[in-house]
C-alpha cells in the first residue's frame, strides 16, 4: 500500500514509518498540518491516508476537519484517523457521508501491530475500522434508532462497525454464518434500510449504530 501521515509528533511519525516499511508498505509523504495534508492527497492519491486529529496550530479538531475536506476534493481516499482520546463528535462526523474506507483508532491501538495494520487494510480496501473503546463509549449514548434491536444484533452491529465481515462476526460470537446473516437482515428490517439500497445497507447500519 501507498501510505500518507499526517502527524505532527516526530517520534510516532518515524515509529509509523518503521512499522509500514518493516509490513511492505510505502511511505509516498509525511506531513505535519491540515493544509498540507489536503494537497498531499491530491497529489500523491494514496491508498490509505493515517491522519492524526488534533493537528497544529490549535490542537483540537484540525486533523478530522482536514480529512473530511480531503475526502471531498479527492472523492474516495480512504482514511484512517489516530486519536489519543475517544472523540465521539468526530466519528460520527467523519462517517457522516455514507461513504466507506474510513478507520478512527487510539493510538495506543498501533503499539498492537497486527490490528493496527489489518484496520489499515481494511480501511485502503474501502471498509470500515473503529476501535473497540469508541464503539463502546458510542453505546453509551442514546440511539433511538436502535431501541428495537436485541442484545445479540447489538453485538453483530457493534462488530459490523468495526469493519468485520460476516465469517469474522460469526466466528467472534461463536454462531454460524447462516445465524450472522439472519441477524444482520433483522438489523436491516428493524433500522428501515430499503431494499433497493442492498450495496449500501451496511454502511448504513453502521451509521445508524454512531448516530
Amino acid at each position: 500500500m501507498r501510505v500518507l501521515i499526517v502527524e505532527d509528533n516526530v517520534l510516532l511519525t518515524e515509529g509509523l514509518k518503521l512499522l509500514l516499511s518493516t509490513a511492505g508498505h510505502e511511505v509516498v509523504d509525511t506531513v505535519t498540518d491540515g493544509a498540507a495534508f489536503v494537497e498531499a492527497a491530491a497529489r500523491h492519491r494514496p491508498d490509505v491516508s493515517i491522519v492524526d486529529v488534533r493537528l497544529p496550530p490549535s490542537f483540537t479538531d484540525e486533523g478530522v476537519r482536514a480529512a473530511l475536506r480531503a475526502r471531498r476534493e479527492t472523492p474516495g481516499l480512504p482514511v484512517l484517523v489516530l486519536s489519543q482520546y475517544v472523540e465521539q463528535t468526530y466519528a460520527g462526523e467523519l462517517l457522516s457521508s455514507g461513504e466507506g474506507g474510513v478507520g478512527y483508532l487510539l493510538k495506543d491501538r498501533v503499539a498492537r501491530v497486527a490490528e493496527f495494520l489489518d484496520a489499515l487494510e481494511r480501511v485502503a480496501g474501502g471498509g470500515t475500522a473503529m476501535d473497540p473503546e469508541v464503539v463502546a463509549q458510542l453505546l453509551t449514548r442514546r440511539h433511538d434508532p436502535l431501541a428495537a434491536l436485541t442484545a445479540r444484533e447489538r453485538e453483530v452491529l457493534e462488530l459490523m462497525a468495526q469493519g468485520f465481515a460476516n465469517g469474522e462476526i460469526a466466528r467472534r460470537l461463536v454462531v454460524t454464518d447462516r445465524a450472522v446473516h439472519k441477524h444482520i437482515g433483522n438489523i436491516f428490517a428493524k433500522l428501515d434500510l430499503p431494499p433497493d439500497e442492498a450495496g449500501h445497507r451496511r454502511v448504513l447500519a453502521v451509521l445508524a449504530f454512531l448516530g
